[in-house]
């Protein structure tokens, strides 16, 4: 069992409040690396690195052996509406032994708590039998698995085991839906609005269109574990020449979460099909989006990210349900996400097997409420030292 002196219980809630006074929005990540690896240097791991994208990862152990991989990301979403906050957003208020700000739960929590749990790890008796990676990754908010991806297949970095911290209150989460963002293009012949006979209005063919996925919408997969799948037409924009024309151009934009046995091909088949039945001119295609990282990296991605779910008798699994009880006397239920995660590349597409566990509660993420309790904080940095050796074993 892992025990942190008060001092280290103090040092690791000061580097929370750090890192959560910095207000690392996507792509404005630098100031929050460069405190993550600073914290990563002074508490003794091995190598610490920034890739060319800028996500910032730190190693411990002897190198040979299986490889572990504790994933959190260092941005946040923005703030919203800043009457909506009782706190400062970035204040890192503290207040009955609950931290409040933007970032604390989503997941700068679980960052702190892994460096620290790293920290455990180098100043334990016994040396593990393999090799431990800290990493905060940029940009997962926008497209999540991206900079893991790039960390896997440009980078070189594969782990056999991967272990998310986002929030799941103390719970082991095994899976979550995916999700897909379609765009459609719908064609139609302008005219003068005063004769709209002589026209096409692209904007009535989208009017069906829609018509046909509200139907579409009950007929959704629906897996016992990870629940159903989901459509929503979340934008539509026109395309005419003025408010008194024709439009013969309109663009959708659908939001669709994919439960498990539901892919890429099925959900585009789906919507070609309500358009060849409406014989209504139009194409879908996945969503595709370029971003810049603060480090000045360029790349795209695909609004694609499948859905995954681990066996619960995994030994991931088992070992993070084993290393909970050890490390703080509690067993954990098994869960899944309600939102989505790295886990869409590394267990999704990568077939890393992967898990999550983290402090704090959901539902405060991306709130003008988003807080997260200390002392689950310094559970987590136990459970997940406890899980390093529960994988890797010691020597």
């Amino acid at each position: 069992m892992f025990r942190f002196s008060a001092h280290d219980e103090r040092d690791l809630i000061n580097f929370l409040g750090d890192m959560v006074r910095i207000p690392s929005l996507s792509a404005q990540e630098g100031a929050m690396a460069a405190r993550l690896a600073e914290e990563m240097h002074r508490v003794g791991f091995q190598d610490v690195y920034t890739d060319h994208m800028g996500n910032v990862v730190g190693r411990i152990g002897p190198g040979p052996g299986p490889v572990l991989l504790f994933n959190g990301h260092m941005d946040v979403v923005n703030v919203g509406n800043p009457e909506a906050w009782q706190r400062a957003p970035f204040g890192a208020e503290v207040e009955n032994g609950v931290m409040y700000g933007r970032g604390t739960v989503d997941m700068k929590g679980a960052l702190a708590a892994m460096v620290y749990a790293a920290k455990a790890l180098i100043e334990a008796d016994s040396p593990l039998a393999g090799t431990v990676y800290v990493v905060g990754v940029v940009q997962e908010e926008p497209s999540e698995g991206m900079a893991m991806r790039m960390l896997v297949e440009e980078g070189g970095l594969r782990p056999d085991f991967v272990v998310l911290g986002e929030p799941t209150n103390l719970d082991v989460s095994r899976g979550q839906r995916g999700r897909i963002e379609m765009q459609v293009t719908l064609s139609g012949r302008s005219c003068h609005s005063s004769t709209p006979e002589q026209g096409e209005n692209a904007l009535y063919a989208a009017a069906r269109l829609i018509f046909g996925i509200e139907l579409l919408a009950p007929r959704l997969l629906n897996d016992p574990v990870l629940g159903l799948g989901t459509i929503a037409v979340t934008d539509v924009q026109t395309v005419s020449c003025s408010r008194n024309a024709i439009p013969d151009l309109c663009r959708l934009a659908i939001d669709r979460r994919l439960t498990l046995g539901e892919t890429e091909t099925r959900s585009l088949n789906e919507i070609r099909q309500i358009i060849n039945r409406e014989e209504i001119k139009a194409e879908v295609a996945v969503g595709e989006s370029e971003a810049v990282s603060y480090t000045g990296h360029r790349f795209s991605y695909r609004e694609y990210y499948p859905a995954w779910l681990m066996e619960e008798d995994h030994p991931l699994v088992r070992s993070a349900m084993r290393a909970s009880e050890r490390a703080i006397g509690r067993r954990p239920r098994l869960t899944t996400w309600g939102f989505s995660t790295d886990g869409v590349y590394t267990m999704g597409q990568a077939s890393i097997p992967t898990i999550g566990f983290g402090p704090g509660e959901e539902r405060f993420a991306h709130t003008s409420q988003e807080q997260i309790r200390l002392a689950d904080v310094l559970k987590a940095a136990k459970v997940y030292a406890q899980l390093a050796v529960e994988v890797l074993g010691t020597r």
